[in-house]
């Protein structure tokens, strides 16, 4: 199966929610199971529950890391760029060149996302310590990569963190999408690159939107001891 069709058997899809799509990423990520230096990234907010399933088979730290997608002026979810946290910044300039984007609608849109991001980060993460990176191997994981802007300025920005190696890991990527990536990240780990890929949804059997209060839900689960064995 390449892509989902309006009559295709929904049974088919390869992951039946982010949960399972984590945990089936997650047998892919073997190698980094239990290890001390270790950190799971989610991005905010469909790849936190990817990355909730993905740390708890390893046995590793859950965090989020926050970015905000830069849309055109006249369309949201088409995406001329993003923003992370830290001051990062990355521009498609083909896209903006091709659609006449001004410098001054850059300006407005990357403002309007920088109080997102803050306002986000601030919800996310509250009265927690800065997310420390140093010397950290983190995974970095989302529902799936459509783009790529998103993951590329959260990886520019984790390298500023000094982390020792950045792994991007995601249920589904374009095969043809996944090159700027890999020429950033030190890995990049998929269950699924389609050849034909028009949407991350059509990968998804529930495709349900994450909200704020299930990625608040999920790092707070994740900051809860875990019960002793009897």
């Amino acid at each position: 199966m390449l892509f989902r069709e309006e009559d295709e058997d929904l049974d088919a899809l390869p992951f039946a929610n982010r949960a399972e799509a984590g945990r089936m990423l997650a047998s892919k990520l073997a190698a980094y199971s239990g290890r001390r230096d270790v950190m799971v990234l989610g991005l905010p907010r469909g790849g936190v529950p990817v990355a909730s399933a993905v740390a708890n088979v390893l046995h590793v730290p859950l965090n989020v890391f926050v970015v905000s997608k830069l849309g055109t002026p006249w369309e949201q979810e088409l995406a001329m760029g993003a923003i992370a946290e830290g001051g990062v910044q990355v521009l498609d300039l083909s896209l903006m060149k091709l659609l006449g984007i001004s410098e001054q609608d850059i300006q407005e849109v990357v403002a309007d996302a920088q109080k997102e991001l803050e306002c986000r980060k601030n919800s996310y993460r509250g009265g927690r310590p800065p997310l420390e990176l140093n010397g950290k191997t983190v995974i970095l994981v989302d529902d799936g990569i459509a783009t790529g802007c998103s993951i590329l300025a959260a990886i520019a920005a984790i390298r500023r963190k000094n982390a020792t190696r950045v792994v991007v890991a995601v249920p589904v990527a374009p095969a043809s999408g996944c090159s700027a990536i890999r020429m950033e990240a030190d890995e990049v780990i998929s269950v699924e690159e389609p050849e034909m890929f028009l949407a991350v949804s059509q990968w998804y059997r529930d495709f349900t939107q994450v909200s704020d209060e299930d990625v608040q839900g999920l790092l707070q689960h994740a900051e809860s001891p875990m019960p002793r064995a009897a």
